[in-house]
């Protein structure tokens, strides 16, 4: 066996459902073996998907394990020579796959690899390439200088922003939305930590893997990543259980002045949590004042006669279809035409100022596929 894919699944049964169909196309001809972990999804999740991708091994948990003890039970229950942790909310192309197995297989002083991961608006996903957050790089990230300042090699090192994007580098940290990991280095390092409960056992494990010799690289090949289709970074939730997971973090590995450490990136994270909250509340109030329209636009790629048929759905979620690419939100994409490869190549490589969200329309399953949002429609229709 030469890979195992564990994907870890909870309540998000049609991001899930594109994932797979992706996959599946990806591996065509590979010895490879597809996980998905469900963590007592209460979507039927498992009893929905279980049907239409009978080669797949669905685990079923009686709880939710969170990220960690989910992937780990995978992993225990797989042979592959690598392993690759992906998320729920991606769609990988036919040969992102491929590409990170030459490169582990060319290089074996690699332990793990990630990719370029591009965002529902087909923007580059910074998190692609990271080094290691030190209470300093941290600190520098929280703050805004990392995002003020985006290629410097000291503020923006939390992203390592002076890299090219379009080349192939040595990173520290590895998302765990895309990592594939050679199992060699894994069994010598160790599995996952579970005391990380979601978010940050990326981080140390990464972390873990440089202190033991290997190297991790970031590979400039695509995926698409809707990011956080549980979690809305701007929540007091992710902020909380991102803040307790980079304390365990810091607890871990940098005993020493933690607790200084601790209290600068505390108070660093909620500032902006606060201002970020501020923000959002006085751009809904304006568009209150100013009578602002919530209705969503989207461009249509597909067959003649579509149109038709999608606008009593979308209507009724305040969308509509424009003929001008210029007033639209998103591109909608008529799955039984459009290859996921086609998609991803036009979404990230579109022009103009404005940046377009992917939509899919799922023509086959009756699906409408938005960040954020499904529309379900009449199976079948066409």
């Amino acid at each position: 066996m030469v890979l195992d894919i564990i994907i870890i699944s909870y309540n998000v049964k049609y991001y899930l459902q594109q994932c797979l169909s992706a996959v599946e196309h990806s591996i065509v001809g590979l010895d490879a073996t597809v996980w998905v972990v469900d963590n007592n999804s209460t979507d039927g999740s498992v009893d929905y998907l279980e049907p239409l991708f009978p080669n797949v091994r669905f685990i079923r948990n009686s709880e939710n394990l969170g990220f960690s003890k989910a992937n780990n039970i995978a992993i225990r229950a797989s042979k592959g020579k690598y392993v690759l942790m992906l998320n729920p909310d991606t769609i990988v192309s036919s040969k992102t796959i491929r590409d990170c197995i030459h490169l582990l297989d060319d290089h074996p002083e690699i332990g793990a690899t990630g990719v370029s991961m591009f965002n529902a608006d087909g923007t580059f996903a910074r998190e692609s390439r990271r080094a290691v957050p030190t209470p300093t790089v941290s600190f520098w990230k929280v703050t805004g200088l990392c995002a003020l300042l985006h290629s410097h090699p000291v503020f923006a090192r939390y992203y390592m922003g002076h890299l090219s994007q379009g080349e192939a580098a040595q990173i520290e940290i590895i998302s765990g939305a895309y990592c594939m990991l050679r199992r060699e280095a894994l069994e010598q390092v160790g599995l996952l930590d579970e005391s990380f409960f979601m978010y940050g056992e990326d981080v140390d494990l990464s972390y873990r893997l440089v202190q033991a010799g290997w190297q991790n690289w970031y590979l400039p090949t695509p995926i698409l990543h809707y990011k956080g289709e549980s979690e809305h970074p701007s929540t007091f939730r992710y902020v909380n259980v991102f803040h307790r997971a980079m304390i365990i973090f810091y607890d871990k590995h940098f005993r020493q002045g933690f607790f200084l450490s601790r209290m600068l990136v505390r108070l660093a994270v909620y500032v902006k949590a606060f201002i970020s909250l501020i923000l959002h509340f006085l751009r809904r109030l304006k568009r209150k004042i100013m009578g602002y329209s919530a209705t969503q636009r989207v461009y249509l790629f597909a067959a003649d006669g579509v149109k038709e048929k999608l606008l009593f759905y979308l209507a009724k979620e305040n969308i509509v279809i424009t003929d001008a690419m210029a007033d639209a939100n998103f591109m909608m994409f008529q799955k039984s035409i459009y290859q996921y490869d086609e998609m991803l190549e036009m979404m990230i490589n579109q022009n103009g100022k404005h940046r377009l969200s992917l939509c899919v329309y799922d023509d086959e399953q009756g699906l409408i596929i938005l960040p954020r949002q499904v529309i379900v429609m009449q199976k079948n229709v066409r």
